[in-house]
């Protein structure tokens, strides 16, 4: 069985699983997610990580199977195991739309559900990030146990240190 799924995927994960989701932008973005995937699925042996950018991206997948495959693994990562934001900078411009647009109405949703049940959340935001310095201040003012790096490597390392 693979370590990490991804909106393509075909088979199911464990019950048991424990799931980190790995939340960022993609459209516009470089591909940091299969970074983050190496390290944590090294780094722990038991986690399984749901990605929402898929290996092909050519590959179509409808709309309503991305975001509907996206809620449930976003739960089901709240219950088993953590939710890991990403936020890294622009490296394309795409003019049809605000970059990052899904993940930070999901950082947002993320961040409540935190402050209302305590699910684990861990952001890092790469410098150049833009708007990083009111995320980084609204998250310190109403999450200050929410860490928040600069690395993605330091951001995956407090996933898996938080869920040992």
């Amino acid at each position: 069985m693979e370590r990490f799924i991804t909106p393509s995927s075909r088979e199911e994960i464990d019950v048991d699983a424990q799931v980190v989701f790995i939340g960022g932008p993609i459209q516009g973005a470089d591909d940091w997610q299969s970074r983050a995937i190496d390290y944590l699925t090294t780094s722990n042996e038991k986690l399984i990580v749901a990605s929402p950018r898929t290996l092909d991206m050519g590959k179509n997948i409808p709309y309503e199977v991305q975001v509907d495959w996206e809620t449930r693994y976003l739960n089901r990562a709240s219950e088993t195991g953590a939710i890991l934001f990403y936020l890294a900078k622009e490296q394309k411009h795409l003019c049809d739309r605000a970059y990052a647009q899904t993940s930070r109405f999901e950082l947002g949703e993320w961040k409540v559900r935190h402050e209302r049940d305590n699910v684990k959340v861990v952001v890092g935001i790469e410098p150049g990030f833009s708007n990083e310095r009111y995320i980084r201040r609204r998250l310190s003012q109403d999450c200050p146990d929410v860490p928040v790096f600069d690395d993605l490597y330091e951001t995956c390392q407090e996933v898996i240190k938080l869920l040992e």
